[in-house]
């Protein structure tokens, strides 16, 4: 039986649920859409998709509020292809002659390729072969890389772009002269080195991401290119892509839905 008028019961209810509606759409969509990252060489500022690639973003950005990319370095340059951040964070107390840490990773992110891994562009690394395994480190495009990166391993996402002069900045890193000190680090870029230990001074450091805008329009104004669809690769980034900003519509709808049937539950 369905009382006429609520039970004093009902009133938290609907609190309860909107709050769990709540945070639910905002776990969906991250809040801040322009970063800068600032290196030793420049800081550069760059756009991210939140409304196309939100769970991307929003495992970015979990990172840079928890000053997860402070002293981190880039440690992976490939001339016309890509330079590497977000994986490794200088330890002035380590004794070793590349003295770099693994940053601390959180669980791994859903895949959510939808635009083209074209020149200025970030995106995610991630382990071979396994689509979903991206957690702290990102690339930037040096070059139109989209004929490989679109439908390798199922699409790498693009989640920002690179605003402004920023790709010059970028540029400037990408050509400085590389290392192979071993392991991950086979093209590390360093400044201003001959020999002996290495230190921040010869690093490419990134001193902080931070963010610098928490719009999620900020880019509305950009025009990114979208992964082509390949007939003669089925499990490509573009097919996935389509899904990621429609997806959002129907989640909250869903969401609505379900507060509909908590509140229904406790009027009965």
């Amino acid at each position: 039986m369905i009382n006429i008028r609520p039970s004093l019961s009902f009133f938290p209810a609907v609190k309860k649920c909107a709050l769990a509606l709540g945070l639910l759409a905002s776990a969906g969509f991250a809040q801040a859409t322009t970063v800068q990252i600032q290196t030793v060489l420049g800081d550069f500022e760059i756009n991210l998709f939140d409304k196309h690639t939100p769970k991307t973003v929003e495992n970015f950005l979990a990172y840079v509020n928890a000053g997860a990319y402070k002293d981190t370095v880039i440690h992976r340059s490939v001339a016309g292809f890509v330079i590497q951040g977000g994986g490794f964070k200088f330890d002035d107390n380590s004794t070793a002659m590349v003295p770099l840490v693994q940053i601390t990773t959180n669980a791994p992110v859903v895949n959510e390729p939808k635009f083209s891994n074209v020149r200025g562009t970030i995106a995610m690394a991630k382990l071979g072969n396994n689509p979903n395994s991206a957690t702290s480190q990102w690339f930037i495009n040096l070059s139109d890389n989209s004929a490989n990166l679109d439908y390798q391993n199922s699409g790498f996402t693009v989640f920002g772009q690179v605003t402004g002069n920023g790709m010059a900045i970028v540029d400037a890193i990408a050509a400085l002269k590389k290392i192979n000190a071993g392991g991950a680090l086979t093209e590390l870029p360093l400044r201003d080195y001959t020999s002996g230990k290495i230190d921040d001074s010869h690093l490419a450091m990134i001193d902080n991401i931070v963010v610098l805008n928490s719009s999620p329009d900020t880019a509305d104004s950009l025009n990114p290119k979208t992964i082509t669809p390949k007939n003669n690769n089925p499990g490509t980034g573009g097919g996935n892509g389509g899904g990621g900003s429609g997806g959002g519509s129907a989640g909250y709808l869903l969401l609505l839905l379900a507060s509909l049937g908590c509140l229904r539950s406790r009027c009965k």
